[in-house]
């Protein structure tokens, strides 16, 4: 009797746990080929699916161009082509149809191709992070040469705002020479506006022993438009005004100037294990007549297995009205191995 009510309660509690397992694993995502996987939604971003299931430790990450039909009880942050933004659940209606229930209980559908990013939101605060880092050393016995550099970013999406946050350093000394010190980073707040349209004020910081600047500060704040937003690929201009203050490592006057920028951002991504970011600001001052600056940057990623990544950077600073005895141009070419949560 007593080996009966053991019995009982085991299989009571069995029953418990699928039930709670059942209710984390309800999204039921159906291929092109027809095969099909039940799992949970954690988010699409590049073109890339990743479902999480019961029976393998890793997540399972599809293109999305593969995805027929998704029937998902997931609470998503879901952004469209045309920049609309929604939080609510998905669900697919006809092939290549999906309809989208918000929290006003609104009802929109759309094609499967205009949802280009969804989040999973139902696991809180937290769940809207994410972080990279990458380090890269380099030591020759030759004139006791050491270089350590590091690249390093944290963001949060919400529903209508996002705020990035990065910081990069590079350290760089020999024998009879005097070290190299580069230091750079910021942040970039984003309010999403109807029809791909959004505002952008932010903030950089750069500190570069070449082009004797101890501390530059730019402030900015302007208007952006995406041209392109699609799963593969990101285009954005925008264009804005700016505060730049200036202090130098010699004896030249702090400088204090308004300047306007205007720029652009290509970002292209799911090519395979590649990613590809570019882009270049100009910033011609309206206070200094004839001085403008430029920044550069473009950045190649390779995904590798586990989170793990390998990257190549190039960054170019143009000055055409430096401090005396520092050159116009300056840049650093970074390769790095990094990982990303």
């Amino acid at each position: 009797m007593k080996a009966c009510r053991v019995i009982t309660h085991c299989i009571f509690l069995c029953g418990i746990l699928l039930a709670l397992d059942a209710s984390a694993q309800n999204d039921s995502i159906i291929f092109n080929n027809g095969n099909y996987i039940i799992g949970e939604t954690k988010g699409m971003d590049r073109n890339v699916l990743t479902v999480e299931t019961d029976f393998s430790d890793s997540d399972f990450k599809i293109e999305w161009d593969g995805v027929s039909e998704i029937y998902s009880e997931t609470y998503f942050l879901i952004t469209l082509a045309d920049g609309r933004r929604y939080n609510g659940t998905i669900v697919t209606t006809a092939p290549g149809k999906i309809k989208i229930v918000t929290d006003e209980e609104l009802t929109v559908e759309v094609k499967n191709s205009d949802i280009v990013f969804l989040n999973s939101v139902d696991k809180g605060f937290w769940s809207q992070f994410y972080a990279s880092i990458d380090i890269g050393i380099d030591l020759t016995k030759a004139k006791n040469f050491r270089q350590y550099s590091m690249r390093s970013n944290v963001g949060y999406l919400a529903e209508r705002w996002s705020l990035d946050l990065n910081y990069n350093s590079l350290y760089s000394e020999q024998d009879d020479v005097d070290p190299i010190k580069r230091r750079d980073g910021g942040f970039n707040f984003k309010y999403y506006l109807p029809n791909d349209w959004f505002a952008t004020t932010g903030m950089t910081f750069l500190s570069n022993t070449e082009q004797k600047i101890q501390l530059r500060n730019t402030a900015n704040l302007g208007m952006g438009k995406f041209v392109i937003h699609t799963n593969r690929t990101y285009w954005a201009f925008m264009a804005g005004a700016s505060n730049n203050n200036e202090n130098f490592s010699d004896t030249t006057a702090d400088r204090n100037s308004w300047e306007g920028f205007l720029g652009t951002e290509l970002n292209m991504f799911n090519v395979g294990d590649l990613n590809l970011m570019t882009s270049i600001i100009a910033y011609p001052s309206f206070t200094e007549s004839g001085r403008w600056r430029s920044d550069f940057k473009f950045d190649l990623k390779y995904d590798l297995p586990l989170d793990f990544y390998i990257k190549y950077n190039i960054t170019f600073n143009y000055d055409n009205r430096p401090v005396a005895g520092a050159p116009e141009l300056d840049y650093v070419m970074y390769f790095g191995f990094g990982w990303e949560w």
